[in-house]
């Protein structure tokens, strides 16, 4: 008999593990709180953050896994979009029928050398269990004095609960922090009738468009080179090639009227939106250093100014939440807020069966990292790659417990080269000639992780050259002046 593998979640990552897993042979349930798949791209109030006119800020080509296409032109979907998508998803890879809507897990235990899973009274014993229920459902609001008694009359919320500019028009808004939701609701404000809009920010990040030149900035910006160079390179050169591309397809915050970013980008950081910074330099949304203190529906801010609100929309994060696990997993996983003790976000060596799924957090999407990781887990546990060694495991969990308390934010091309490598299935760039360019400074597409390894696919090149030629990206194979001389940076190393 296959080996039984309960699922909890059923939004990208579940939908991808489960299609790996059943593609290795295992038994999979997958169970779902809600009544449909999607996880956050359902839209459902109290369980999504997104909002009805919500569009991905990934390109279509980086918003799918690699075994089905888009069935749309639309660049950068809509979240009706990406739902339909998954939906199609699963039909597809015969997932639905092991999907069990509305059942919410209670709790996930190890029950001898098998996990126990209890949902509304019942439990079932499961051979392995993968935690894939979302890294962002628990928003974070931080302490401001006085902000419990703001007397708004839109009162004081996250923009998880966000749900359209219709509630808002002719107020007054004030939105925290800016992070890419925080920007792309203060622009929609904006757009849509509010009275005012004001960001408030602890430090200005820089702010990276959509599109540069016609292409989607995550075309550019999330590259294998990008990783390597990120092993291969001083800290410092680093920071100078991403602020420059940064640089480059948008300009700098205090062009548009908006405060001066720090110098280094790491220092800064980066976010992403297409009308933000012109919306500033219209004068349409106003930018404040952080909020001081609150005092009814008067706002101070750090540089001593003060407003009137009627609403305060806080964009500043999430916590890791993971409720349905026992305290006594909890306790193995070390976890926070902010961490979770893991093998690169996955596997720990004293929970044998257990996998988590997309619960790190990063810049850029989400789909590719998702699906390299989901193939991870289903080759090692399906035997197709050796699974990590105890020692291995417990060595990159003290790896990742000498970086607790800092930031704790990766890049999707990372991330994705992580799991690419760790599932055996990185394309060498030497096998590739034609390919090189493309492999180097052009999209991470998941088409490109088919091209070898376990499932690699006969159409891969075909496919790949296609994704990474879209929009003009990447349409020949000739490096440019600059590629050439960054490419030589990383051999030379």
């Amino acid at each position: 008999m296959s080996e039984s593998v309960a699922v909890i979640g059923a939004g990208p990552g579940g939908v991808i593990v489960a299609r790996w897993l059943l593609a290795q042979g295992f038994d999979v349930t997958v169970f779902e709180a809600g009544p449909t798949l999607g996880g956050q791209w359902s839209g459902r109030p109290g369980s999504s953050g997104v909002w009805p006119a919500m569009h991905t800020n990934t390109s279509r080509v980086l918003t799918a896994f690699s075994d089905l296409d888009p069935d749309s032109d639309v660049v950068f979907p809509s979240n009706q979009d990406v739902l339909d998508y998954l939906r199609r998803f699963a039909d597809t890879f015969d997932i639905t029928p092991r999907i069990r809507l509305h059942t919410r897990v209670d709790l996930v235990d190890r029950e001898g050398d098998s996990w126990r899973v209890e949902h509304a009274g019942t439990v079932e014993i499961f051979d392995r269990v993968v935690i894939a229920t979302g890294r962002f459902r628990a928003p974070a609001i931080p302490p401001v004095r006085g902000l419990d008694a703001f007397t708004g009359s839109g009162g004081v919320s996250s923009t998880f609960q966000y749900r359209g500019a219709d509630d808002h028009r002719g107020t007054r808004v004030l939105v925290a922090g800016c992070a890419v939701s925080a920007l792309e609701i203060a622009a929609e404000l904006a757009h849509s009738g509010a009275a005012r809009v004001v960001v408030t920010q602890r430090r200005q990040r820089y702010v990276l468009p959509k599109f540069a030149a016609g292409v989607p900035s995550d075309h550019r910006i999330f590259t294998r080179f990008g990783a390597l160079a990120a092993a291969a390179l001083p800290p410092v050169e680093i920071d100078r090639q991403l602020r420059e591309i940064v640089v480059e397809a948008g300009g700098s915050p205090e062009q548009y009227g908006a405060p001066p970013a720090d110098p280094s980008l790491f220092a800064a950081g980066v976010t992403l939106n297409q009308t933000y910074l012109p919306l500033v330099a219209e004068g349409r949304i106003g930018v404040r250093p952080w909020i001081e203190s609150v005092d009814g529906s008067e706002v101070t801010f750090a540089d001593g100014t003060h407003d009137e609100f009627d609403t305060i929309l806080f964009g500043t994060g999430f916590g890791v939440d993971i409720p349905c696990l026992s305290d006594e997993v909890r306790a193995v996983l070390d976890l926070d807020d902010a961490h979770i003790d893991a093998d690169r976000y996955t596997f720990h060596p004293d929970l044998p069966g257990l996998a988590l799924v997309g619960m790190w957090d990063q810049s850029g999407g989400y789909f590719v990292p998702l699906e390299l990781q989901a193939r991870w887990i289903a080759y090692a546990w399906g035997g197709a790659i050796p699974m990590p060694s105890d020692a291995e495991q417990r060595d990159a969990v003290a790896a990742y417990r000498s970086r607790r308390g800092q930031s704790q934010k990766t890049r999707m091309n990372l991330a994705a080269i992580m799991f690419a490598r760790a599932a055996g299935v990185e394309p060498s760039i030497d096998k590739w000639p034609e390919l090189q360019r493309a492999l180097l400074f052009g999209p991470l597409a998941p088409s490109c992780f088919r091209l070898e390894g376990q499932d690699a696919s006969p159409d891969a090149a075909q496919r790949f050259t296609r994704d990474a030629a879209a929009f003009g990206a990447i349409s020949d194979p000739e490096f440019t002046e600059r590629e050439q001389s960054y490419r030589s940076m990383v051999e030379s190393t």
